[in-house]
């Protein structure tokens, strides 16, 4: 909207880079241009004012089918006014000198005029097909068609508007038509879902088939193994008794070896000494035999002596100590006579 300042006998208009300017006096044109600044005198001025930006206009259309089914079609259309005057000349963009308003509904006219255009051509696209057809052909469709009826549009040119783009967001059926189609599609899907399930769970059980066959498998190895196990340790036991007897017998027999040769040992050793004791008393009973009886006395009370501790008597009688001096003063003379190894 262009702003109006006020001024005792003039007036003065700025508008947004947006909007076209058409200023008229007496009847002519007299200023044009967009984003226009201008001053003016209220009484003799007619000023119109057209936006040449985009502008959307959303269009929600009932329709029926080939057959006679309700389709909804619904989206936005972009237009523009590539030629400010002409469209002026065919609707009514004058605005009050006042306070800038449009003194008439331009765009409710301008939007009545697309709507009808867009819905004429949405109808003969909806009339030529089926639903299913509509429906499968989907949003592109109907773009499509609306685009081509709006280019070939000559009222269009006229009146110096551009279609930017058609947006078609939706082409859907009434709600029970909907349901009605989906119905077939849902049981298909639902049946290929139960396929689904079925195969899934006679997989599951085939599975947990295999699983009990290999679990079984297994006890019967871990058996077989436990089978050969016990096996394996009662020929080890058997095999270690074995062994034990066999280290028992041996350590027995070298024991009964070395007591038998300790024992042989032993009894040669006994003999040895027994046998020197022998030969040696044989020697001894020689050399006693040889012996005077004086002799054999003197040592006999010699080896008395030495073995008693104590003598508490002794009675030594003039018979026994006689012969025994005697023979001791003889020998000490044999003695003194026999020469000494110095004087040979």
């Amino acid at each position: 909207m262009a702003d109006i300042h006020k001024y005792p006998l003039f007036r003065h208009l700025r508008a947004d880079t947006s909007s076209y300017i058409l200023r008229y006096g007496n009847g002519r044109l007299k200023q044009e241009g967009r984003g226009l600044a201008c001053w003016f005198f209220p009484l003799t001025a007619s000023i119109a004012e057209i936006p040449v930006d985009d502008r959307e206009l959303t269009f929600l259309f009932h329709g029926r089918s080939r057959d006679f089914q309700d389709v909804t079609a619904q989206g936005v259309i972009t237009f523009r006014a590539v030629a400010p005057q002409q469209l002026a000349e065919r609707i009514d963009f004058t605005i009050d000198l006042r306070s800038g308003k449009y003194r008439k509904e331009p765009f409710e006219k301008l939007a009545l005029m697309l709507n009808q255009l867009v819905q004429q051509f949405t109808w003969d696209h909806f009339a030529s097909h089926d639903v299913r057809q509509i429906l499968a052909m989907g949003c592109d469709a109907v773009r499509t068609c609306i685009d081509q009826g709006l280019a070939d549009d000559q009222g269009l040119l006229e009146m110096g508007l551009q279609i930017v783009s058609i947006r078609v967001s939706s082409v859907a059926p009434s709600s029970n038509l909907d349901k009605a189609l989906e119905t077939p599609t849902r049981e298909l899907i639902q049946q290929e879902a139960d396929e689904a399930t079925f195969t899934r769970r006679a997989q599951a059980v085939e599975k947990e088939r295999a699983i009990q066959e290999a679990e079984l498998q297994n006890q019967i190895e871990l058996a077989t193994r436990e089978e050969q196990l016990i096996a394996q340790r009662g020929l080890n036991e058997r095999k270690r008794a074995t062994e034990e007897v066999e280290a028992q017998r041996i350590e027995a027999e070298a024991g009964a070896s070395r007591s038998r040769i300790h024992a042989e040992a032993k009894a040669e050793n006994h003999r040895l000494v027994e046998t020197a004791r022998v030969d040696s008393e044989r020697e001894r009973m020689d050399i006693y035999r040889e012996l005077p009886p004086g002799v054999m006395m003197g040592l006999a009370a010699q080896e008395l002596a030495s073995n008693l501790h104590t003598i508490e008597h002794l009675n030594v009688t003039p018979d026994l100590l006689g012969p025994q001096l005697l023979n001791l003063l003889q020998a000490g003379t044999r003695h003194l006579e026999e020469p000494t190894g110095q004087d040979g």
